[in-house]
């Protein structure tokens, strides 16, 4: 099946993308119930309006949203949001461009594994600015004991990028608090920083943390021209970062070395 599929690109990578989907799907619990300290498995999934289950016809990825359903609730006709099916796209996207870069390997499902931890990280940060331990704690495990299955990052390599990402961000948020008497950053962007150099290393620790302070900057900088708000306006620093380590996961090595030369 596997060699077939190999065999035909555009069908690998349909098929890259359906299970992509299908991971979004179950990241969407994710972002819904963790914050809310609920099962990710029990109960089945329902309403946010009325209550009423969801039926299996009802949740197939991008299909129901899109065909079936048209963006409401069966039962109340309440509107669902498009962060259901924007999920499920991104996390589908990733998969075929894992899919392209790597094949049917462990690392396919290393990366898809890792964008769909940030993904959740990223949403969920946005919304309830929290981090939860169960993704970034259990997935700082997750890349140090896949390391030592893969060539890249090595267990050293992981190791020490779990320790820079987490005592860089560390140390920025202690000296922060030193300076300004206010909390910069939650212990929760360090433990996140210590999953990303667990699975990615420390070069891609510290471009993510480059990317991500810049974004931040940059919508930091938007919102307060549009807003009119002060400096001290909080933003999720998580959902920066997530989006940093993607990109570093995708792009990052090119980028590493496109620096390195320079010197």
């Amino acid at each position: 099946m596997i060699e077939f599929l190999v065999s035909v690109p555009w069908l690998a990578n349909a098929f890259a993308f359906v299970y992509g989907c299908i991971l979004g799907s179950f990241v969407n619990v994710l972002i819904h119930r963790l914050p809310k300290g609920r099962s990710v498995v029990r109960p089945r999934s329902r309403c946010p309006a009325c209550g009423a289950a969801i039926e299996p016809y009802d949740n197939v990825p991008l299909l129901s949203y899109f065909g079936l359903l048209r963006g409401r609730c069966r039962r109340c006709r309440a509107g669902i949001s498009i962060r259901y099916p924007a999920v499920e796209a991104l996390v589908g996207a990733a998969s075929v461009l894992a899919f392209v870069r790597r094949g049917p390997s462990l690392e396919y499902l290393v990366e898809l594994v890792f964008v769909a931890a940030m993904v959740a990280l990223v949403f969920i940060d946005y919304t309830h600015r929290i981090l939860p331990d169960v993704i970034t704690i259990n997935g700082t495990v997750l890349g140090l004991a896949l390391s030592l299955l893969r060539d890249n990052p090595t267990t050293v390599q992981a190791l020490s990028g779990a320790a820079l990402g987490a005592g860089l961000l560390f140390l920025v948020a202690e000296m922060y608090f030193r300076v300004r008497k206010l909390e910069g950053l939650g212990m929760g962007d360090v433990k996140m920083m210590a999953m990303v150099g667990a699975f990615l290393g420390w070069k891609a620790v510290l471009l993510t943390v480059l990317v991500g302070s810049f974004i931040g900057s940059v919508v930091g900088l938007a919102v307060m021209f549009v807003s009119r708000r002060s400096l001290r306006t909080s933003l999720p620093f998580g959902t920066f970062l997530g989006a940093a380590a993607t990109l570093s996961l995708f792009v990052g090595a090119p980028v590493i070395e496109w620096y390195m030369r320079l010197f």
